[in-house]
């Protein structure tokens, strides 16, 4: 059998290989002027009058039409999920 070479060959690391993948594109991009970032759209005032009109009634109103029953089982499972964290 011939003899395995000295010579390692180098380990596969995802790290190096996303790290030289990173500065590929900053290499690239280097002396690019930057895109500007799309503006936000400005939100209809009336619109969002109108959302916060049926949010305010919405919790009451659910809660009124839920009996006390159910409105205990709803409450129990929302402190076992915040006791669990």
């Amino acid at each position: 059998m011939p003899k395995q070479s000295s010579k390692r060959k180098p380990s596969f690391d995802p790290n190096l290989t996303a790290f030289a993948a990173v500065q590929h594109v900053i290499e690239q991009t280097e002396g690019k002027p930057k895109a500007k970032p799309e503006p936000t759209p400005k939100k209809n005032p009336a619109a969002v009058a109108l959302g916060r009109l049926g949010g305010l009634k919405g919790g009451k109103a659910r809660a009124e039409k839920l009996s006390a029953r159910k409105r205990t089982a709803i409450a129990r499972r929302a402190a076992e999920a915040r006791w669990k964290r």
